[in-house]
Order: C-alpha cells, then sequence, then structure tokens
C-alpha cells in the first residue's frame, strides 16, 4: 500500500491527475469528518476541502517525503480550515458590534463546545482533534508537525482556559462535563 502511495505520488508530481485523483479518494471521508471538527457547517467543510485540493495539487512537486502525503494534505486542509473560520470568526464580530446595542442584555452562558471555539487557534486545533474526532496524542503531534509533549501542553493549557470560562459562567454543569472529559483523556486510554 505505501509503495503504491509513493508511486502514485511520484507521478502525481510529474502532473499525472489521475494518479493524484488516486491519492485523494480514499483520504475524503477523514478530511470531511477534520474539517467537520473544525468547522462544525457542511459548507464550510466543502469549501475547504474544495480549497485544499486544488492547492495540494499546485504543492505536490515540493512534498519531499512521499511516505508523508496524507499528513502533509491534512496539513493543508487544517490551515484552510482555520483560515476560513477566522474569516467566519471576523464577520461574527461584525455583526455581533452592528447587534450591541440591541442584545447588551443577552445571555453570556456558554456551553462546553461554544467555549472550545474561543479559543485560540492552536488550543481549539487540538481539542477538536483530541477529543472531537478522538485522535490520539500521537496522531494529533503529526497532524499539526509538533512533538506529542507540545500536544500535551497545548491541551492541558486549553482545558484549563476552558475551565476559567465555563467557572465564570456556570454554576458546575459544564464544568463537570469538562472535568470528565479532562480524566478521560489522563487516564491513558487515549493517547
Amino acid at each position: 500500500m505505501e509503495q503504491q502511495t509513493e508511486q502514485d505520488v511520484g507521478f502525481a508530481q510529474k502532473g499525472n491527475q489521475q494518479s493524484f485523483i488516486h491519492l485523494i479518494q480514499p483520504l475524503e471521508l477523514q478530511m470531511y469528518q477534520i474539517a467537520k471538527a473544525i468547522l462544525k457547517k457542511d459548507e464550510d467543510c466543502a469549501d475547504a476541502m474544495q480549497e485544499t485540493v486544488p492547492k495540494a495539487y499546485q504543492a505536490i512537486p515540493k512534498l519531499k517525503q512521499p511516505a508523508f502525503f496524507k499528513t502533509w494534505l491534512f496539513r493543508i486542509l487544517i490551515n484552510e480550515c482555520n483560515r476560513i473560520y477566522r474569516r467566519r470568526v471576523q464577520v461574527m464580530e461584525s455583526i455581533d458590534r452592528q447587534q450591541e446595542g440591541f442584545s447588551a442584555h443577552a445571555d453570556l452562558r456558554l456551553d462546553l463546545q461554544e467555549a472550545v471555539y474561543r479559543l485560540d487557534e492552536a488550543s481549539r486545533n487540538v481539542i477538536l482533534l483530541h477529543y472531537f474526532r478522538d485522535l490520539p496524542i500521537r496522531q494529533v503531534a503529526e497532524l499539526l508537525d509538533l512533538s506529542e509533549g507540545a500536544v500535551k501542553t497545548r491541551l492541558h493549557r486549553a482545558r484549563h482556559q476552558l475551565s476559567e470560562w465555563l467557572n465564570e459562567n456556570d454554576e458546575g454543569g459544564i464544568e463537570h462535563d469538562l472535568s470528565c472529559r479532562t480524566a478521560a483523556s489522563t487516564d491513558g486510554s487515549r493517547g
């Protein structure tokens, strides 16, 4: 299988579109799942995938290690998802500023998922991939080109930040959910 992948990468690097399609097709579901974990909305997932594939095709001649094609492709996808997410946040902030006068007394309660999407990009990605996509720490590290220690550190900091936010906005219900998820991640079953 790996030999076929490396052979297809070699042909794709020489401009063979069919070989590139052969590389992408078996990864489409995983690509969608990663995009969904980061972006939540199907239309945004489709946009991310539609942007990722041509970018990958254009950049594949620069791929130095064909064996890492999958990881390389997923990094391009994650970067594209983050770009779309940042654009969406900017639009939402603009809308929020316009509506501030109308919703000065809006409910400030957060649920866990909303809190995750408030995290900075690096923290949000490790939380989404590890908890929402159930990827082990080792695989998250590979996808994000980080050490396992760096992923664990980011997870710890993100959980701490989430806990602080949730303590401010909830009387224990959501915080308890986060504590349960945190305990599950430290029992060794995920990483």
